[in-house]
């Protein structure tokens, strides 16, 4: 991989400082009864009245989910005592992405946040050029079950690229024998999960996050202009949300089996388990790496 040249790298530092503000503070804005629809919107609506663009919808994602959770039109949910809430925000500029996640505890769960948390920096301490993702995935899964949980197999860290989420290095979350090696230029999220359940995630039926995966012809006018506005992603990530019309909405089950649009379903361990994470993104540097998202 070429050295990443100076405007890039900037371009990287500028969304990660800008994530981290937001990502910080919409934390410490979560409440027990608080709206949890005003909370996406204001998050997604700070990003982008900021001068950039979100790389992805909001996630946020309770208790036993994982991963891919967020608003739907309308939603009525609003956090509750005891929740587990984890916050993951992505934001970009020219295409140039800032992934960083935290967890937000609504009960007693301070040493599972804690778990998440000390296994990510545990893993930034290691990264640098030669480091496989084998070795990274061994420390964080030392810091995960030293204090008796698991980390969640089937979710890993990645690279990352202009307009794209995800991409090689693959970070795993536990030991693995080697892995790609990091080089020098990588641009790549780390972002460990600790869980009280099963250590490992399946889906469930709710899908409220797409992206765009192929360009085919489309009949439909309501499908025709959802697929306007999906274009302008560059095929990041999209909120059915966003789409302001209900029959784009109803559109995108057609488009996902035309194998157009990819829909991506809410990630969960087993019922009644707690999951915490924690995510920055790094580049790899001569000698160690910038977190762009402190």
């Amino acid at each position: 991989m070429k050295k990443m040249n100076d405007d890039v790298l900037d371009t990287y530092i500028s969304a990660g400082k800008l994530a981290s503000v937001i990502l910080r503070e919409s934390a410490r804005e979560i409440r027990a009864g608080g709206s949890f629809l005003e909370l996406v919107e204001s998050v997604e609506a700070r990003v982008r009245e900021s001068g950039a663009d979100l790389a992805f919808p909001l996630n946020v994602s309770l208790n036993e989910d994982a991963a891919h959770d967020t608003a739907a039109p309308g939603d009525e949910r609003v956090f509750a005592k005891g929740e587990v809430i984890k916050l993951d925000l992505g934001v970009q500029i020219d295409g140039y992405i800032a992934d960083t996640a935290t967890t937000v505890d609504l009960g007693n769960n301070a040493l599972l946040l804690d778990a998440s948390r000390e296994a990510l920096e545990a893993a930034i301490r290691i990264v640098k050029p030669g480091v496989t993702a084998g070795e990274i995935g061994a420390v964080i899964e030392k810091e995960i079950t030293s204090r008796g949980y698991r980390p969640i197999a089937n979710l890993t860290g990645h690279g990352l690229g202009q307009y794209i989420q995800h991409r090689d290095p693959t970070i795993p979350n536990i030991a693995i024998n080697g892995g790609s090696v990091l080089e020098e230029g990588t641009a790549f999220a780390i972002e460990p999960f600790a869980t009280t359940g099963s250590g490992r995630v399946g889906e469930k039926t709710r899908i409220e996050i797409y992206s765009q995966i192929a360009e085919k012809p489309v009949r439909i006018p309501s499908a025709r202009a959802a697929m306007e506005k999906v274009r302008e992603r560059h095929g990041l990530p999209f909120s059915r949300r966003w789409l302001d019309d209900k029959k784009m909405v109803l559109a995108l089950p057609g488009l996902v089996r035309s194998g157009i649009l990819h829909g991506y379903p809410v990630l969960a361990d087993i019922p009644g388990s707690l999951v915490s994470q924690h995510e920055h993104t790094l580049i790899v540097t001569a000698d160690g790496c910038i977190v762009t998202t402190r």
